[in-house]
This record gives structure tokens, sequence and C-alpha cells, in this order.
């Protein structure tokens, strides 16, 4: 027989489904002064809800879940996954050598390498970025060369593309490139909603030497509008420990390198 205290809990959940349905996103606090519980109360709702993918985790609340054909301003997608995406970026930026050159494509995990990299200070490196909120975070960093991108501002994702950035990006050669990407399946590879940036993101691919794809569990096994590249041009996958153990070992069968942050 189903208790009385699963059922209060169940339909306490199913409200906030349809409030985050409602209003595209919810916070704790909303929780709390809604149904009169602890915010202890409130986070084990959203974590479970999470946990079954009905809706997604995000500092102080919570989202609906994204669309991976669907483009999201830069400052939302900053609202997810801040853990996950802090490790990947340490991960990604402990890789770096001093004096090698390194392209960051745009994106929220690849903002957090650049944050790390800020920290630990590598000399004689050389970034490559289409990103402002990247060029912006390493503009004041002492003995780094920043390369900036320039061409169509896109300002959803405040990044630089087109003919121009293409161009630029024609006449340079990199060590490494992190690409960050809205999806990444084993059938077509790296993939973003926006045709103009997967195209810069090829062009980035072909001017490193090896490319690392920074995404956290979210983004794995999902296709999104426009194929960046093939499966077969990456090197490394670095994600973090919610990632299906079954992709990850799907991947490392392609040859390709799993680090788990």
């Amino acid at each position: 027989m189903i208790s009385t205290q699963r059922l209060l809990v169940e339909e306490r959940r199913r409200k906030i489904l349809e409030l985050v349905a409602e209003n595209g996103r919810i916070t704790v606090m909303d929780i709390v002064r809604r149904f009169g519980v602890s915010a202890v109360t409130a986070r084990t709702d959203l974590d479970a809800l999470s946990a079954a993918g009905s809706l997604v985790r995000s500092h102080g609340g919570a989202l609906c879940p994204q669309e991976p054909t669907k483009d999201y301003p830069v400052s939302f997608k900053a609202t997810l996954h801040q853990a996950e995406k802090s490790r990947i970026g340490k991960v990604a930026a402990s890789l770096v050598r001093p004096n090698e050159t390194i392209i960051l494509d745009n994106g929220t995990t690849t903002l957090e390498i650049a944050r790390h990299l800020k920290t630990m200070k590598p000399q004689g490196l050389t970034v490559i970025t289409n990103a402002l909120n990247i060029a912006t975070e390493l503009a004041d960093s002492p003995g780094l060369m920043l390369i900036m991108l320039g061409g169509l501002l896109r300002h959803i994702s405040t990044s630089f593309v087109g003919p121009q950035a293409e161009a630029m990006l024609a006449e340079l050669h990199a060590d490494r490139l992190f690409l960050a990407v809205d999806g990444f399946s084993l059938d077509i590879g790296p993939s973003t909603p926006d045709v103009l940036e997967a195209h810069l993101n090829e062009g980035m691919m072909k001017a490193a030497k090896e490319t690392t794809i920074v995404a956290d569990f979210s983004k794995l096994g999902r296709r999104s509008v426009s194929r960046i590249g093939s499966i077969e041009q990456v090197h490394r996958l670095i994600t973090d420990s919610h990632a299906a153990p079954d992709f990850l070992e799907s991947v490392r069968e392609r040859g390709i390198e799993v680090l788990v942050a």
C-alpha cells in the first residue's frame, strides 16, 4: 500500500514540474514559500527530478531541460552544471604545457579552462579564441599571448563567426583545440545549433594537432543541428562522473582517450 507521505512527495514534485513548465525555471526559495518545506527538502526534490531527467539543476534552483537543437544565451548556459564544468576545466587546463598554442572555442566549459589557466600561469602560452568572455578573462594575464578571431558577432553566444574569422583562422596553427559542444554522439560526432559556429569549429579542428571535446554529461549521446566534424577527428573527451559508463566505453572503443573529472 502506498503511504500518504509518498503521495505527498510525488504530488509536490508533480506540481514543481508544472511550475517549471509554466515559468521555465524555479528556485529553491520558490518551493520553500509555495509548499512550506525546508530548503533541504526543496533541494532533495530538485535533485530527484534532475536525476530522472525531468529538469536541469542550476545554481539555486532548476530549469526546463535543454533542447540540443536550440541555441541558448551564454548567460543561461553558465547557470547549468557549474561544478561539473569547473572540474572539467581544471583537468583540461592541466594538459596544457609551457610554450604551447591552444584554441579555446566559445563555451561556458572552455571559459572554465581559461579561468584555471589564468591561475596556473603557464609560461609562453598563446591562446586563440573567438569568444569575448574568454578574451576578457585572459586579457590581463601576464606572460600570455592572446589572439582574438574577429568577424560577425553572435550576440547569443558573444562569439565571432563568419568568413572573416575563418580567413584569420586559416593562417594559424595550434597544438591543441579544446572544443565545447552542444551534442556529442557516436554516429555524427560533435555538433552545435548554429551553422556558422559549426563551420568555424571545423576550421579549428583542422588548425590544431589534436582536438579535445570538453562536455558535461548532459551533452553526451545528443545530436544538435549542425555537425562540426567526424568523430575520427576527436582525440580526447573530458567529461564528468555523471556520464553513462556504457557511452564512455563506446567512445574508448573508437580509440578516443576519455578523462573523467
